[in-house]
């Protein structure tokens, strides 16, 4: 065998179709391995150290609040008024991360994807200076304001560094790349849970230092992103800066393999030729996106419906039963964040194997036992001293189907069910949806849980097999496939609804329907050529093919 049919064999599973018999998938390079890490610290590892990292200091912060509160007005603070200082320090995180997931998406098109992380960076500092000299200026009015900051930072990174790291991943390796922001989520939250540890920051002293924390990796990612490329597909169809979309393809993908990600990203700039960007609205108005754009209503709102929140509401409760003695529960409780982060790494490296609807399907079914198991366990824990074990087992294997189902699989789906000029919309509506969904938690769960109880999970266990349903018939599998193959994917069902509701018109002789346009592709070997370009021309789409 020569020299090029031995790197033919060597490269075919990174620029073929992974669906062949020799299916083999390659490690990232270094420099697309560093942008995954430079773009995550100070997005999704911001997002989950922020969750996780405000459980720990609660009671010394409502102390530091009513000390604050009898100094200002020589009067204890009322128990109604602590309550609702305190709701409000920890809710308005969403209130802010709402904010910023509906500006993320216009960012990420004026600034970059790039730029938008790095300009993100000035609200995390902000809000850890703010929260880390509350205690000494004894002003408890800085938290609410650092919180509300500190949301606005996730909502914005949780919008634009999905996107960026599915546009710069090669599409053989697209779904583990795009797991990052799942494994540093996780990371995050385990890192807060750590740092809370009395052997840490956990001292009743120390929490302006532990809030202050989360300024770090902001300044880690100032430090490391610039070093880093753009997005080519940016670059090219946003900035249409051909040579330093080239050079960016090279970083990312080598020098040997970035000409079949380059044909790709052609093929949909042709079909994007006179398209603008879409406003979030519009989004609704295009036919052709109602499919993506239920699912990702669906798999946005079932992520945070489905309740894992409520998992973690009852370990505590659950562990005590178990006979975890209550000042070694926050061990525990960082055993759960672990067991999470695990299952996020092992997701990363099954999503390119075995695909993404087999992983996200699985586990909502898997979740949907464990809320069946759990629910029949805590009914019954006094029958029988071994059903506490058995909640332990089911909240386990309830994260565990959490972490390489939904909580893995959801973004990636969110980026890759859209093209070029859709997505950045796409992500402003999937994270308003996200975040609504978490704010709605956090207000209705305890209700639920005050009136269900234990039966508050057969709620949950509706949420988990809708939405496996939904997706087990709907929903195409999108592994190793382009974004404009998934787009067309979605096309011909739409066509196919469309041309039979147009024969039955026609059969019943009422009234004339319009095709829709489609996209003729010649396929020749590695090579797409699109045969048809788009004007649009306002409500109208126009198809102008090229004999």
């Amino acid at each position: 065998m020569d020299r090029a049919a031995k790197e033919v064999d060597e490269n075919g599973p990174l620029i073929g179709s992974p669906d062949g018999p020799e299916e083999r998938l390659k490690f990232p390079n270094r420099s697309l391995v560093f942008a995954v890490c430079a773009a995550c610290i100070g997005g999704t590892f911001q997002y989950g150290l922020n969750v996780s990292v405000i459980n720990g200091p609660s009671q010394a912060v409502q102390t530091f609040i009513n000390h604050t509160w009898l100094e200002r007005y020589q009067a204890t603070i009322p128990g109604h008024t602590l309550t609702l200082l305190w709701s409000t320090i920890v809710s308005i995180f969403t209130l802010g991360g709402l904010l910023g997931g509906c500006i993320g998406g216009t960012l990420s098109v004026k600034l970059g994807r790039k730029g938008s992380l790095l300009a993100n960076n000035g609200f995390a500092v902000v809000a850890a200076l703010l929260m880390g000299l509350s205690a000494p200026t004894g002003l408890f009015e800085l938290l609410i304001v650092g919180r509300f900051l500190s949301g606005l930072n996730a909502g914005i990174a949780l919008c634009v560094q999905p996107l960026y790291l599915g546009e710069i991943a090669p599409t053989a390796l697209r779904g583990s790349v795009s797991i990052g922001t799942v494994v540093f989520i996780t990371g995050g939250i385990l890192t807060g849970q750590l740092l809370g540890l009395k052997e840490l920051l956990g001292d009743e002293g120390l929490w302006p230092l532990l809030l202050a924390t989360t300024g770090l990796p902001a300044l880690l990612q100032l430090a490391a992103l610039p070093f880093c490329p753009e997005s080519p597909r940016f670059l090219l169809m946003d900035r249409g800066d051909e040579a330093a979309c080239e050079e960016a393809l090279k970083r990312f993908n080598g020098l040997d393999h970035f000409e079949k990600e380059r044909e790709d990203m052609e093929s949909e700039r042709i079909l994007a030729l006179g398209v603008q960007a879409l406003k979030p609205w519009e989004l609704f108005r295009d036919r052709s996106l109602r499919w993506p754009l239920l699912t990702v209503l669906v798999i946005n709102s079932a992520q945070q419906l489905n309740g894992i929140n409520a998992i973690y509401f009852y370990a505590d409760s659950v562990f005590r039963q178990c006979g975890i003695a209550a000042d070694k529960i926050p061990y525990a409780t960082v055993g759960t964040g672990a067991c999470e982060c695990i299952t996020a790494l092992t997701c990363g490296l099954l999503i390119d194997r075995l695909g993404r609807r087999v992983l996200i399907v699985g586990g909502y079914f898997l979740m949907s036992l464990c809320c069946v198991g759990f629910t029949l366990s805590l009914t019954y824990q006094d029958a029988s001293p071994a059903l506490p074990y058995v909640s332990m087992a089911c909240v386990f294997a309830f994260i565990l189907s959490f972490g390489l189902g939904p909580g893995g699989v959801t973004n990636i789906l969110n980026t890759e069910l859209f093209t070029q000029t859709t997505r950045p919309a796409a992500y402003i509506v999937s994270g308003a949806v996200s975040w609504l969904s978490f704010f709605t938690v956090g207000m209705v769960f305890p209700f639920i849980v005050t009136g269900l109880q234990q039966y508050s999970f057969l709620v949950f266990l509706v949420v988990c097999m809708g939405a496996g349903a939904y997706i087990l018939f709907v929903v195409p599998e999108t592994k190793g496939k382009t974004f404009l193959e998934i787009h067309q994917e979605f096309q011909m069902g739409e066509e196919q609804e469309t041309s039979g509701n147009h024969r039955l018109d026609c059969s019943m002789n009422t009234q004339e329907v319009k095709p829709s346009p489609r996209l003729l592709c010649e396929h020749t070997g590695a090579e797409t050529i699109a045969l048809t370009l788009y004007e649009h021309t306002g409500a109208e789409t126009i198809a102008s093919t090229a004999l």
